[in-house]
């Protein structure tokens, strides 16, 4: 779809109100009519949209509300506001090329390491960001996951050749962030300036930088550390995205994206669920979104929700092994029901609406074998 048909077709959704909430020139949402859209999003996206400086808030098909802030969205703005990249600076993810003789999901899921424990410093051959050793080579809570998968369906073979994947290959994908260190960066701001803006931009993005560079080495540990235990070749990363961070433009301004992924002619990975496949997608996204992507399948519930709902359907058990076969490594109970597929949207829905607005091209589908949450150590003795 070209710009001028992208326009054209954001213009009488707005006029047709079939896009969720009421919409403002500085807003623009890209989910068809049949995607399911919190209010409370678009509610926050436009409460962003009126902070002094701002100027175009793009929200992707994975939109969800978040602690102040949506969470997929990319924000443009004169001004710059650390609260809407937040805490978690630098998280993204990354896909690794394996190489495996036999992938058994119960053998490999045994032998998964403690990525709960942090590295030795020592150990780590390359300069870590600020000298900030905590937490390194861990994963985090929440939604983070290292994943080892098998690619599914190949969608795009000209992608897929420049890629370097065809069917049946094995990857590793890992998402995680800057742990303490970019929530240590934020609350330092907060504590004197609250959700207002960077007094001093340019030690704020000193700062942000160092973050952004933390979780990349962070998520290459921890593919090196899964490599080594389950005794894999682990390659260089065929993409390492981040989807908190907050970009200069040229013309100073700055693009704040949270949870959203740059979409400016890159190849990005949109995770989905451990329970549901995931997208390796090229990214071609213009001015109108931001150039910016989705990153995930986006939250359809809250995390107390889901614990709720979770438990009253389905038993632990249950949740450890996925609809489509694959092994789930979580010690944390809680985290299993919060974290479970059904808690989140089709990841379909958001491929579609990115290809329906000519966001982004499909180059491959994965389905997970092993997913790690939180080291199982109950289930080892």
């Amino acid at each position: 779809m070209n710009e001028k048909r992208l326009r054209a077709v954001i213009a009488q959704r707005i006029v047709d109100g079939t896009l969720p909430g009421r919409m403002s020139l500085s807003v623009t949402v890209f989910a068809s009519s049949s995607s399911w859209i919190e209010s409370d999003a678009v509610g926050q996206c436009h409460q962003v949209a009126v902070l002094d400086g701002m100027l175009h808030v793009a929200g992707m098909p994975d939109l969800h509300p978040g602690k102040g802030a949506p969470i997929g969205a990319a924000m443009l703005s004169r001004v710059l506001y650390p609260f809407l990249v937040g805490s978690d600076i630098g998280c993204g993810i990354a896909v690794f090329p394996v190489r495996l003789k036999r992938a058994v999901p119960e053998r490999l899921a045994a032998r998964f390491p403690d990525l709960d424990r942090a590295v030795d410093p020592a150990e780590v051959d390359e300069e870590i960001p600020a000298g900030h050793t905590e937490s390194l080579g861990t994963v985090g809570r929440g939604n983070h996951f290292v994943e080892l998968a098998r690619v599914d369906a190949v969608l795009d073979h000209v992608h897929a050749e420049r890629a370097g994947l065809t069917k049946g290959d094995l990857v590793l994908i890992v998402h995680s962030g800057s742990r303490g260190f970019g929530e240590g960066i934020l609350r330092a701001h907060t504590a004197e300036h609250g959700a207002g803006p960077a007094a001093d931009p340019a030690a704020y993005l000193a700062a942000h930088d160092d973050a952004v560079r933390w979780g990349s080495l962070n998520r290459r540990l921890m593919a090196a550390r899964v490599g080594d235990a389950i005794g894999a070749e682990v390659g260089e990363a065929i993409v390492d995205e981040c989807h908190n961070l907050v970009e200069v433009l040229d013309d100073q301004t700055y693009l704040h994206r949270k949870g959203a992924a740059r979409g400016d002619g890159r190849d990005v990975l949109i995770a989905g669920t451990r329970g549901t496949h995931s997208f390796l997608v090229a990214a071609h996204a213009g001015a109108e979104a931001n150039w910016s992507v989705a990153h995930g399948a986006g939250r359809k519930m809250s995390r107390a929700d889901a614990l709720a709902r979770g438990k009253a359907k389905h038993t632990v058990e249950e949740l450890r092994r996925t609809p489509v076969g694959s092994l789930v490594v979580c010690g944390d109970r809680q985290l299993l029901f919060e974290e479970a597929p059904t808690a989140y949207k089709k990841i379909e829905r958001v491929i579609d609406d990115l290809v329906d607005f000519g966001l982004a091209t499909p180059i491959v589908s994965t389905v997970p074998l092993v997913t790690y949450k939180t080291a199982d150590k109950g289930r080892r003795r």
